[in-house]
């Protein structure tokens, strides 16, 4: 298979370590190394601080997984999730020069993978959590974002929130829809789902207006089988299955499984709707059956093969960038909600702005420089920026120089945008 010839490729998978610095004379060793470094030592002992001067700290990132919850894979464990942390490894270097660390654990009760990641905490700038099984990860990043004074982040619910966010709020001004009058249903009510609901909720839906549906239906108020961050959502409604819920929304958001919505439940939404059929690798509905039965509807998926990508890559390398860059204690609200509007923006300000390009394409080079400023300037507003920066407009140019530089021109790279930092 092609994949497997390009992860075997010498050298082996995706990721390696690189020296930033020079070490080929004895001179340059006693720098790197004994006895110069005991001088930074000292100094980051006597100025905690002094730490990000003085080490990769402040641009380096753990990307945590347990592997319980694998991109549409299922359990498979910390081993076999090696190889998609090591792709958002890629990702993070080649999208916002971040280098980031993969770090698969062999460990299952969030005491656990709480106690260990608090410990490693030290070595990292922020906390990625990756591919951890709900309602797990929810507790895992509550605990983490209590415990530690560096951004954590748990991109499967919020880079997932952060993008469908954007594509919504463009796809219903296209449609001529108010996002306070639409009725909403959310196929799948793991960590992606209730974190769709929780932003689209920030965003303007009323929590009345938002149906949950998992594996035993429709998570209404009379089930006992719900967990605390299933009950948030729990509906009064009487609607039962999917099926039901479906008959007069106006949007579909499916992060579930392959299959689940047929013509006939998107006949019977309402008229001019959004699907979006998000499963991966497989949508929850194909773009040829949504065009058939709602020629009126605007589709979006995970696949790049179909219009409208909805791709985590628009939201959590930009995001990262933004908190590192004014040094956040943490990833808030405000910060997200940013992200999000910042990517709508950015699309409609394209000349292809339509039904076919509600979010930018995930490779877009304007992503980075945009979204990472809103972060920014969102993280000092809410007082959780450390280091604020003097001048967003500078500071959005700096960010997009020092890419293309790390790729184009290493030689000429800079370690950071320093001028327009305070």
């Amino acid at each position: 298979m092609k994949a497997l010839r390009y992860h075997a490729r010498r050298p082996r998978g995706k990721t390696q370590i690189a020296a930033t610095k020079a070490c080929d004379t004895a001179a340059d060793l006693a720098l790197a190394y004994t006895p110069g470094v005991a001088t930074p030592c000292r100094a980051i002992h006597r100025h905690p601080d002094s730490v990000y001067r003085y080490t990769n700290k402040g641009n380096l990132v753990a990307i945590v997984s347990n592997g319980t919850a694998v991109l549409g894979l299922g359990n498979l464990g910390p081993l076999a999730a090696k190889p998609v942390m090591e792709g958002k490894s890629l990702l993070f270097k080649r999208l916002a020069d971040i280098d980031a660390f993969d770090l698969e654990l062999d460990v299952v009760h969030p005491e656990e993978l709480v106690r260990i990641v608090t410990a490693l905490a030290p070595t990292f700038g922020g906390i990625n959590l990756e591919d951890i099984k709900a309602p797990e990860c929810f507790e895992v990043e509550e605990a983490l974002r209590d415990a530690l004074p560096i951004p954590v982040f748990h991109d499967d619910q919020h880079g997932t929130a952060i993008v469908v966010g954007a594509a919504l709020l463009n796809g219903l001004d296209i449609q001529g829809k108010a996002i306070g009058n639409v009725r909403v249903v959310i196929a799948g009510a793991g960590a992606a789902g209730i974190a769709c609901a929780a932003m689209l909720s920030v965003l303007g839906v009323g929590r009345e207006r938002i149906v949950l549906v998992d594996s035993r239906g429709v998570v209404h108020a009379a089930r006992t089988d719900l967990n605390r961050y299933k009950r948030r959502f729990a509906t009064q409604s009487t609607a039962q299955t999917l099926a039901d819920a479906l008959r007069g929304a106006d949007i579909f958001i499916g992060v579930s499984g392959p299959g689940t919505v047929t013509a006939d439940m998107l006949s019977s939404m309402a008229e001019r709707p959004l699907v979006f059929a998000l499963a991966n690798p497989e949508p929850e509905v194909s773009y040829d059956v949504v065009m058939r039965a709602r020629p009126d509807a605007i589709f979006a998926s995970g696949r790049s093969d179909y219009p409208n990508q909805v791709n985590n890559v628009l939201a959590f390398p930009s995001l990262f960038r933004g908190a590192l860059d004014v040094r956040a204690t943490r990833i808030d609200e405000e910060m997200k909600l940013a992200a999000c509007r910042a990517i709508a923006t950015l699309a409609r300000a394209s000349t292809s702005f339509g039904r076919d390009h509600i979010i930018p394409l995930p490779l877009d080079s304007e992503v980075l420089p945009h979204v990472s400023a809103a972060v920014a300037g969102a993280a000092m507003r809410t007082g959780v920026a450390s280091r604020p920066v003097r001048d967003l407009t500078a500071y959005s140019e700096a960010v997009a120089t020092r890419v293309r530089l790390s790729r184009e021109e290493p030689a000429r790279y800079t370690a950071e945008p320093e001028a327009c930092l305070g």
